[in-house]
């Protein structure tokens, strides 16, 4: 079989690799060249250099479908955890690791699979005739396949005119901006929630704190997309002094504790997208194109899902072609896995973020409806019984609806009056005031130079 492969992030890196090392011929098309030496600015990439979040399911893929690459990124310092999961014990929570660090090792291991060839390149168009999809054309140039695979993450446009566009969510009223450090010799890191992250819940506001591999570590500061002056985060003297005023992000960013090795890096609006594999014009998958990874489920990362949902996916989608001598005939049964699997975690975001951005504007729990998945959670705090039913949700081994039999239990918690307690630090408004302070001495400063 030929495939050609739309975009070798980690997606289309994964499933290319497989597919190859089952004896097939695979092309994979980027934008992007060989990662350099030093900086890889990966453009069209917007999220390479953000925060990010490697759960189990990402290492334990690699070990079964492509070995070496897990070896490769192992040896590239990526950090293996467990996290001791409420009514689960200790499990398996994933690896620590940047996104830069984790793609090179990809990149890396890709480069040395018979049979696979990743080439740099725009691909214009996709190539179709007799109803079924035939090939792309790159720079160009057509390049024959018997199977498309559609990698190319959230941003990408080669199928557009085939493919009908998302049917679920879009902007979900967050916005963020993060920036990355490094612990310094020696130094432990700050305060932490679990092995791989600490979360501190504002009023009106979110902060996250992603350790990754080797000391290095990303500080991200979530608002509401509605908050205009909260867009002046993106400063560097602003950052900082939102750092110094929030307890756990000052103690996190001392400078006798670590040092950063990015500058702040503007993240824009989060969102929260599902988008099937249906044509246009509605009808069923177009025989011989199907996609995978982002380019079918979005979410925002504040529980680090969107790495370990791509190579779910992908392991569906090797498993299909495994038992599926025409390739064309994957695209429905992949369609259908998708809506099961994949839908109810956009979904789950859907709702969870909505509601998470009106009460960050003053909205009280609302008892009328069903409570959000975070909402569950943090009653757990409160009954005990709640806790053993979150484990499944929290390691993604079960869908978001596990949370169904126990959210009568959350209802009742805040039926008696008992709200979650905001982490210790400055209020939205406070916080713009700190923003705007640092700017006027920022500008004060640079007056005087």
């Amino acid at each position: 079989m030929r495939v050609a492969i739309i975009g070798a992030g980690p997606a289309g890196l994964f499933v290319g690799s497989a597919l190859a090392l089952r004896g097939h011929e695979v092309v994979a098309v980027d934008r992007d060249s060989r990662p350099p030496p030093g900086h890889w600015a990966r453009p069209g990439v917007m999220q390479f250099h953000h925060a990010h979040g490697f759960r189990p399911q990402v290492g334990l893929a690699l070990k079964r479908e492509w070995p070496q690459a897990l070896d490769a990124w192992l040896a590239a310092g990526a950090e293996p955890i467990e996290f001791d999961v409420p009514g689960m014990g200790l499990v398996r929570a994933g690896h620590r690791s940047r996104r830069d660090t984790f793609e090179r090792a990809l990149r890396t291991a890709a480069e040395r699979v018979p049979g696979l060839t990743i080439g740099k390149g725009h691909v214009d168009d996709v190539v179709s005739s007799a109803g079924r999809v035939r090939g792309i054309v790159v720079d160009g140039s057509p390049v024959a396949a018997d199977l498309v695979v559609d990698a190319s993450g959230r941003s990408g446009h080669s199928v557009d005119a085939l493919r009908a566009p998302a049917s679920l969510g879009g902007p979900c009223g967050m916005a963020y901006v993060d920036r990355q450090y490094r612990l310094l010799e020696g130094a432990e890191p700050g305060p932490m929630s679990n092995p791989l992250a600490w979360q501190g819940d504002f009023d009106g506001y979110q902060v996250l704190v992603f350790l990754h591999e080797q000391g290095h570590f990303s500080v991200v500061l979530v608002r509401p997309t509605a908050d205009a002056a909260l867009k002046d985060l993106r400063h560097r003297a602003a950052f900082e002094a939102a750092c110094r005023a929030i307890p756990g992000l000052a103690a996190w960013t001392d400078p006798e504790r670590a040092v950063p090795v990015t500058d702040v890096l503007p993240g824009g609006p989060l969102r929260n997208t599902y988008r099937g594999q249906r044509g246009r014009d509605g009808r069923p998958c177009i025989p011989g194109l199907v996609s995978v990874g982002d380019a079918v489920a979005t979410t925002t990362p504040i529980f680090g899902r969107g790495v370990a949902t791509t190579f779910v996916q992908a392991l569906q989608l090797l498993s299909l072609l495994d038992g599926e001598p025409d390739p064309a005939l994957v695209g429905e049964p992949f369609d259908a896995w998708c809506g099961d699997n994949m839908l109810p975690w956009v979904a789950d975001h859907v709702e969870m973020d909505r509601d998470v951005v009106r009460r960050w504007e003053g909205g009280d729990v609302d008892l009328t409806r069903r409570l959000p998945s975070d909402l569950i959670l943090a009653a757990a705090r409160r009954d005990p019984r709640i806790g053993p039913a979150t484990g499944g949700y929290f390691s993604m081994l079960e869908l978001p609806a596990c949370l169904d039999p126990v959210e009568p239990l959350a209802r009742a918690v805040y039926e008696t009056g008992w709200r979650p307690e905001f982490t210790p630090g400055p209020t939205r408004g406070e916080l713009r005031d700190v923003v705007a302070g640092a700017l006027r001495k920022d500008e004060r400063t640079a007056s005087r130079a």
